[in-house]
């Protein structure tokens, strides 16, 4: 081998780069530890909330020692943006797709045009966007096509409005307008990436990613480490669309006339039954209630509005209030048409909208009554905010300072100025909740543009609201289509179970090569070692994310780098057979065995790059880890092993033998005739794939998770062991039928999955759900657990929601065909690259066949045994990505195997399949080898890798076994017999 030198130069420098970026996650993770020893000693187990007490004094530790000089290079707060990023599953947190609304984009940039044609284009377009992949951009240009008559989109009432006059004017055609529609579009969506990166910015957690999907509209975001869920849900769905209104004030005697009126009217619209209520004990909220009953008079009749609509508190600016519970019907009743038209004259505008909740306590909301106009525009928008920072009034209590440009300080002085002459209240108002609604006792308002927003805040509240007011609003509605949600525990119990599993298998395979090859195969684990030294420093160098199936990445590399160094040394064996001296022998196995070594690793490369493109998250995690792991394990299999290798045999006296006593004659001398067993195997195969096949399409086919179907789910536990028939009986009648619940892992842990309210999103859905699944499960739960221990809870959590995931129906079918895409877009990139090198479409075919044999039998098994194993056997994105890992390694053994076919009838010809045969017999050592070696390590992580990994493992498992056998009995056959016609001699070259 040439060029030594600059080889080990490299490989040093490879290694000390690698072990550099490491060191930066070795200090990080030091100094947490000594900060979490450090709050453990501070505050004992006996201190009421002991966990939150020493999260928040770790964190304190880690802020005081942030910028401290360590090893003189760097520093915690230094070391942190640069050590090993670990993923969700490892660290908890949150990850979510937000979709940004399109429609709202078109309805901004059309001034909210009320032209029918436009409306009734968004119209169908909403409805299109459920069966149609095209953008929803796309969507309503077809509809306004469709429908536009003698309407152009630079109408005045449509596009060529104020707004955009400088470049839409009346004389432009819609297709002059369209371009400029799209670009306004991206600049809308550019505009909301920028605003919510500023937000995350903002928010204080670490690491965090944020990303655009294409043109979509869509942006994924990554919060690892994020504790508090609801906060971080909230902070990135918010519009934060600030606005001030100028309220009513309380005795105006036309809102008394229109509930009379409106109270009359829905006894006419709406069904109401007199229901006997239980005898109960009276809650404080109860006699309330009853007080204001009685003092309005009213007849012992139901009322649909005066039975849950209060009078406001005297001293404040609402109008009415209600109790919690029953806002959303106040809401609807308001909102009808039917209601609307009885609104007076004088307050025929008003818009109605409730106050914040301050806590999740609260029982009773006040409702405020605001002047608007006919276009329901507000008094000041927030596009005037200039600043905003989180501070406290001068009761000391967390508030929002604001400062305002000269024309919102004007606006403010003329708003201000009437509260005070009308007497009325100012309501500040963000995304459609009113925050609060003071009086101003200065005559002639507030001059400079400064105010403050005060209320009852927690000072995470202030931070948040004058985060994103300083960021500025969202263009558009940004919806959560897609969510998960990891507790910090279960990524505790990711980490120690996943690195578990890695050292494990690592060991079992590092004593197995030298069992095997004694000497030459402690070089191969050296060479290994410095494999895994290598991948570990990329990832940190890239600044990629480890994930669990990451993890299960890096040790499926182990077995291929396994592969690599068995096929070398398989074929050093066969050299020293023919009488050749070491030296020579070594030279010629390397250069031999690097035509298969190449052909397998691009096979199985080319699967993992459609993988890493297709994929989203934990997946795109193990292709990434996958495609890293190729190329370190050629580079050590290759120059590493053969440095090893020739420095050894350098030294006088020294022998290798490649083997040791126990394994020196297995595998030789083999002459089984595969080719004349090919029937049989045609036979057995066929059954199987069609049982799959009749399993698959009329048997009880696949379970197909949230991924590809939408709706939640959660992975919950509890401290004893209990039943999923039971809590399904009882879920089912809270959630309607269609809610799954299964045994997940131990048996105190269950994975909810429901479809309830797929299609609404909103924080407020999720917040919903959780507290039903709270409320229905409290008799399974730990008496005193709070709901919001049961939803996050701290980080040695062991009761309660773990993990949480929601999937839109939407980006459930983008899923579904992008998985669909990425199985067949590998085998037509494999078919095409066997093609390449073997230069006969039979190769190419032989390699496809074994593979849809391959994938079948996989996806039978688990359609035949979905519903009786102990584990969960749903179908995802996690196991798609097992598939496309399972088609890159039966590719790997089948195109070993035609390599070897292809070298062999190239010398010998093909003698009617007899030189096949010795291939195939030939390649048996390295590929039993190989493929037990590769099983052990995936049976170490099916046992000690976790629960969520165990489908995963069990697909790759079985894909293995069946992956082996097809490479044999399968592809070879298949080439053999669509070739053996054209071969016009028995001497025939290939």
């Amino acid at each position: 081998m040439q060029n030594k030198g600059l080889i080990k130069l490299f490989a040093f420098l490879f290694g000390l780069v690698s072990i550099y970026q490491l060191s930066y996650t070795f200090i990080t993770s030091k100094i947490e530890n000594d900060a979490e020893e450090y709050a453990t000693n501070k505050i004992s187990n006996a201190e009421e909330d002991y966990l939150s007490k020493r999260e928040a004094l770790e964190i304190s530790y880690l802020d005081s020692i942030g910028s401290n000089p360590i090893l003189g290079f760097t520093s915690y707060d230094e070391a942190k943006k640069k050590e090993l990023n670990k993923g969700l599953d490892l660290k908890g947190g949150i990850n979510v797709t937000l979709q940004i609304s399109v429609k709202d984009i078109l309805k901004g940039l059309a001034d909210n045009s009320k032209s029918p044609i436009f409306n009734k284009a968004l119209a169908d377009a909403d409805l299109a966007s459920k069966s149609s992949d095209d953008t929803y951009v796309d969507l309503f240009f077809d509809a306004f096509d469709n429908i536009k008559g003698d309407t152009k989109l630079a109408s005045p009432d449509i596009f060529a409005n104020k707004t955009l006059s400088d470049e839409i004017n009346f004389q432009m055609t819609d297709d002059e307008v369209k371009p400029i529609i799209r670009r306004k579009i991206d600049e809308s969506i550019v505009s909301a990436f920028e605003v919510l990166r500023e937000r995350i910015d903002g928010f204080g957690v670490t690491q965090p990613n944020i990303q655009r999907e294409g043109n979509s509209g869509r942006i994924l975001v990554e919060l690892p480490g994020a504790r508090d869920i609801a906060r971080a849900q909230e902070l990135l769905s918010s519009t934060a669309q600030l606005e001030f209104w100028e309220t009513y004030e309380q005795n105006n005697p036309s809102f008394g006339n229109f509930i009379v009126a409106a109270n009359e009217r829905l006894k006419t619209l709406v069904k109401t039954e007199k229901v006997e209520e239980p005898v109960k004990e009276e809650s404080e909220l109860d006699s309330l209630l009853s007080d204001v009953t009685d003092s309005l008079d009213l007849p012992t009749q139901v009322n649909p509005l005066y039975d849950i609509l209060l009078p406001a508190n005297p001293g404040t600016h609402a109008m009415f209030r209600a109790a919690v519970k029953d806002t959303a019907k106040v809401g609807e009743y308001l909102r009808m048409p039917e209601i609307q038209r009885l609104l007076p004259a004088d307050i025929q505008f008003t818009k109605f909208l409730w106050e914040r909740p301050s806590s999740d306590d609260v029982e009773v909301l006040d409702l405020y009554a605001l002047k608007s106009n006919r276009s329901g525009s507000p008094r000041i928008s927030g596009d005037v905010v200039s600043d905003a920072r989180d501070t406290y009034d001068e009761f000391n209590k967390p508030a929002v300072s604001m400062s305002m440009n000269s024309r919102g300080a004007k606006e403010w002085q003329k708003l201000t100025s009437d509260a005070n002459i009308n007497n009325t209240g100012i309501a500040v108002v963000l995304d459609n909740k009113v925050y609060t609604a003071p009086g101003c006792s200065v005559v002639g308002g507030i001059s400079g543009g400064g105010t403050e927003i005060t209320g009852s805040f927690t000072v995470e509240e202030t931070k948040d609201i004058a985060n994103v007011l300083r960021a500025g609003k969202l263009p558009a509605k940004a919806e959560i289509i897609q969510s998960n949600v990891v507790g910090p525990s279960l990524g505790h119990e990711a980490i120690n179970s996943g690195f578990m599993s890695f050292l494990i298998a690592m060991a079992i395979v590092l004593v197995w090569m030298v069992f095997y090859y004694g000497k030459a195969g402690l070089f191969a684990d050296i060479a290994l070692l410095l494999n895994i030294l290598l991948i570990f420093g990329v990832l940190t160098s890239l600044s990629a994310v480890l994930t669990l199936p990451g993890i299960a990445g890096i040790v499926l590399t182990i077995g291929m780098s396994v592969d690599a160094n068995v096929l070398i040394f398989e074929r050093i064996k066969e050299e020293l057979d023919r009488g050749k001296g070491r030296s020579q022998a070594v030279a010629d196995g390397f250069g031999n065995a690097l035509s298969s070594i190449l052909d397998a690793n691009i096979t199985t490369g080319l699967t993992a790059l459609i993988l890493f493109l297709f994929g989203t998250g934990p997946i795109k995690g193990f292709a990434t880890t996958l495609l890293i792991g190729i190329v370190t394990s050629l580079f050590t299999a290759i120059f590493i092993t053969r440095l090893l290798v020739d420095w050894y045999l350098s030294g006088k006296g020294r022998t290798l033998d490649f083997s040791t006593g126990l394994t020196k004659n297995l595998f030789k001398n083999l002459s089984i005739d595969f080719l004349s067993k090919r029937k049989i195997a045609y036979v057995i195969s066929l059954i199987l794939v069609a049982v799959s096949i009749f399993s698959l399409f009329f048997g009880q086919g696949l379970q197909q998770g949230v991924d590809f179907i939408g709706g939640r789910s959660y992975q919950v536990r509890f401290e004893h062991e209990v039943s999923p028939s039971e809590i399904a009986s009882e879920l089912n009648t809270v959630f309607g039928s269609g809610t799954n619940v299964k045994t997940y892992g131990e048996d105190n842990q269950i994975k909810i999955t429901t479809p309830y309210k797929v299609d609404v999103e909103g924080v407020e859905v999720d917040d919903e759900i959780q507290t039903k699944l709270y409320t229905s499960l409290q008799k399974y739960l730990p008496d005193g657990l709070s709901k919001d221990d049961f939803i996050l809870g701290s980080e040695d959590k062991a009761v309660g929601i773990m993990q949480s995931v929601k999937v839109g129906p939407t980006i459930a079918d983008d899923i579904k065909k992008n998985a669909f895409l990425a199985i067949i877009g590998s085998l037509a990139v494999v078919f095409l690259y066997i093609l390449l090198r073997f230069r006969k479409w039979q190769f190419s075919l032989g390699a496809v066949v074994a593979v849809f044999h391959d994938v079948m039998i996989v996806l039978g098994i688990f359609s035949l045994t979905g519903k009786i194993m102990p584990f969960n056997m749903e179908i995802d994105q996690a196991f798609i990505a097992a598939i496309l890992t399972v088609i890159g390694y039966s590719l790997n053994d089948t195109v070993v195997v035609f390599d070897r076919i292809r070298e062999i009838t190239g010398e010998r010809g093909w003698h009617g399949g007899v030189n096949i045969n010795n291939a195939v017999n030939s390649t048996l050592g390295r590929t039993l080898n190989t493929s037990l070696t590769t099983l052990v390590v995936l049976l170490a992580i099916f046992i000690f890798g976790g629960e969520s990994l165990r489908g995963f493992m069990f697909a790759m498992i079985v894909g293995v076994v069946v992956g082996t056998y097809s490479s044999v009995f399968i592809a070879t056959p298949v080439m053999f017999d669509t070739l053996k016609n054209k071969i016009s001699g028995p001497e025939e070259k290939a």
